[in-house]
């Protein structure tokens, strides 16, 4: 592994349901016009950092994140979302002209990357949540490592799909020499930072990423480093 190589984990923006408060998951909603300039705020703490290709979830407050975080990056660049599977959109979306292919950030999208499933809570206030079950249980589904919420995922479920797809596609890119920018989740990038600095379940149950934040890591005498 290259010690050049960065990685930055970028949460997405203020959805509209993180407004209100309410479980989000794998409910496709888009950001809040709060979490439009937190995204473009997130964009000004990479701005002039070298990226080489973009991972994302496959949902859209990942991907709205993605577009305006880059909009004003500094190689000029613009993200190219990638569709791979040999459907018709993956044949038709080749690019045959090299110099206009050398402008573009290629950005590969993932299911392994989403949100926690919240399962029965999504779509519910969790202040509505925390009156009928009790402030102590709501917390236990929103942050331990092990306890799931109703048919739901718990965070270790979560890092049974994440740190796979991160060891097996993500990192052999980083391997290369690559800056790589993920673009994901509060649930998904804990999950994954945890793997990184080998955080224990009970130290994860008080780490946060926050909306707009990001991560930065680089590989150094074997182990990953927080900047």
């Amino acid at each position: 592994m290259k010690t050049s190589s960065q990685l930055f984990l970028m949460r997405h923006g203020q959805s509209a349901w993180n407004q209100k408060n309410q479980f989000t998951g794998w409910v496709d909603i888009p950001l809040s016009p709060k979490g439009i300039e937190e995204a473009a705020k997130a964009g000004e703490a990479i701005e002039k950092q070298p990226i080489d290709v973009i991972y994302t979830s496959t949902l859209i407050r990942a991907h709205m994140t993605v577009v305006l975080a880059m909009a004003h990056h500094s190689s000029g660049k613009i993200p190219s979302f990638q569709h791979t599977g040999g459907t018709k959109l993956s044949e038709w979306a080749r690019v045959y002209s090299p110099a206009a292919e050398d402008e573009l950030i290629p950005v590969y999208t993932a299911w392994e990357l989403n949100e926690r499933y919240y399962g029965q809570l999504q779509g519910l206030n969790k202040a509505e949540i925390g009156k009928k079950y009790g402030a102590e249980q709501v917390q236990e589904w929103r942050r331990s490592f092990s306890t799931p919420p109703p048919e739901g995922e718990s965070l270790e479920m979560t890092a049974q799909r994440t740190i796979p797809y991160f060891t097996k596609v993500i990192q052999p890119e980083l391997a290369k020499g690559k800056n790589v920018l993920v673009v994901a989740h509060g649930n998904s990038l804990r999950s994954i930072a945890m793997h990184l600095e080998g955080m224990t379940p009970e130290q994860v149950v008080h780490f946060e990423i926050p909306t707009g934040e990001t991560l930065v890591y680089s590989y150094q005498d074997g182990r990953w480093l927080r900047q």
